[in-house]
């Protein structure tokens, strides 16, 4: 796995809805680190993706995600992976990255599944470890294993910030500074 470049990479949070995230291990953690991620991905022109599964039975998403991804492209699914929805491997081919930084839950559902429905894509798949979750730790740290084996990163939030700035003492630096502190 190569640095993560802002110019080669989009944003997909995935399934932080309201009637799921209350069963969500750490959710607020996960919704908070998603939201940070959708406000640089505004600032620094990353492009970014929110799936929504079944969201007549699963809600929207959480109202802080929709804040933060007024930029975004939205998309409801019903299958547990993004990948194997229809249109949307092309969708995220269509914007013309090929490095997806993933958040979202339930880890080991819908995360995992896409994740490695997009590697078979040909995408490199970041997983960011401190933006994903799942009802129960157990099956979080099972899912990050699996994907840390199938070749996915893994990542935090302030790598990803810090790789799509690439250097300090820039005015996109100083921007930025108040969602890394």
């Amino acid at each position: 796995m190569s640095l993560i470049h802002r110019a080669d990479s989009l944003l997909l949070v995935v399934d932080i809805q309201e009637k799921l995230a209350p069963a969500i291990h750490d959710t607020e953690r996960v919704a908070a680190n998603s939201v940070r991620l959708l406000q640089a991905a505004a600032q620094l022109q990353v492009p970014s993706f929110v799936s929504e599964q079944y969201v007549r039975g699963l809600g929207p998403s959480l109202p802080a995600i929709r804040t933060a991804a007024g930029h975004a492209r939205f998309f409801e699914k019903t299958h547990f992976s993004c990948a194997a929805e229809p249109g949307i491997v092309d969708l995220l081919r269509a914007s013309g990255r090929q490095q997806v930084i993933l958040t979202g839950t339930e880890t080991h559902v819908c995360v995992l599944q896409t994740a490695l429905g997009l590697r078979e894509a040909g995408f490199d798949v970041y997983l960011v470890a401190d933006a994903a979750s799942s009802r129960t730790p157990e099956n979080r740290q099972a899912a990050i294993d699996r994907l840390r084996a199938a070749g996915v990163g893994i990542v935090t939030t302030e790598m990803v910030l810090f790789e799509w700035l690439h250097r300090a003492a820039t005015e996109e630096f100083r921007t930025l500074l108040p969602l890394i502190k």
